[in-house]
């Protein structure tokens, strides 16, 4: 794959689907800033491992839900290499509980960590990107945006909100030749699923079609795909990464 653009923000990208979208967006040839909120000494790791294959990459420490922080990073990045060519918003958590139980500081602090965050990284972007008239955004939304999920209102919300904010993005930055794409991946085989019992596993697996969960280099190579010069005429799309789960 081809890109026109020299580096890559990722954040939350210290470690699970985050960390494999970094080095697999340096083996393209980007220079790759990894955003970590807490985990410095991984964000090293994933720095050492882009060097020693030959890559070139950067550690940024900020919270994505800190507005003041997050657009001083992308000025950071800027006055660094000249230009910010590709973001990919991959932070995010979760706070699972029942709707019933849920308060509304617990909704809150989901849509803001993953949706005001992201919409935050979009527009400061944009801001960066339109001068140059050329820049990517890819968002990591969740199937669960697609679908909802039990247990899952705010996460649900937040991701649901993320794919609807992308494709009004794309819609305005279009004629500035920026570009705004979802990615919604499935059951994906990161730490987080690694605690899952057997039993568990099995019961998600018999709902995809594929019978597997996804491997995160998978939702890297979509990731790199979106971005790249391969996808120029592709913005506003909604492109799931989940072994057929979710087809509609």
């Amino acid at each position: 794959m081809k890109f026109s653009g020299k580096n890559v923000l990722v954040t939350g990208s210290s470690r699970g689907i985050g960390a494999e979208i970094a080095k697999v967006l340096a083996g393209y040839g980007l220079k790759v800033w990894i955003n970590y909120r807490s985990g410095a000494a991984e964000a090293d790791v994933i720095k050492e491992a882009i060097e020693a294959t030959g890559g070139e990459a950067a550690v940024i420490g900020f919270d994505v839900s800190d507005e003041v922080a997050f657009i001083d990073a992308i000025k950071t990045i800027v006055d660094s290499d000249g230009e910010l060519s590709y973001l990919v918003n991959n932070a995010g958590i979760t706070n699972d509980k029942l709707a019933l139980r849920m308060k509304s500081e617990d909704f809150m602090s989901v849509v803001n960590a993953n949706l005001t965050s992201t919409f935050i990284g979009c527009r400061e972007f944009f801001k960066a990107a339109r001068k140059k008239k050329f820049g990517s955004v890819v968002n990591i939304s969740s199937i669960v945006g697609e679908t909802g999920n039990g247990g899952q209102t705010n996460y649900a919300a937040s991701k649901g909100g993320v794919i609807a904010m992308s494709k009004s993005f794309a819609i305005e930055a279009a004629t500035s030749g920026i570009r705004y794409n979802t990615i919604t991946p499935g059951f994906i085989a990161t730490e987080m699923t690694e605690v899952l019992s057997d039993e568990v596993k099995k019961s998600f697996t018999d709902k995809i079609p594929m019978n597997r969960f996804g491997n995160p280099i998978e939702v890297a190579e979509a990731t790199a795909f979106l971005l790249s010069d391969s996808a120029s005429y592709i913005t506003g799309e909604t492109l799931k990464v989940n072994g057929g789960m979710n087809m509609a």
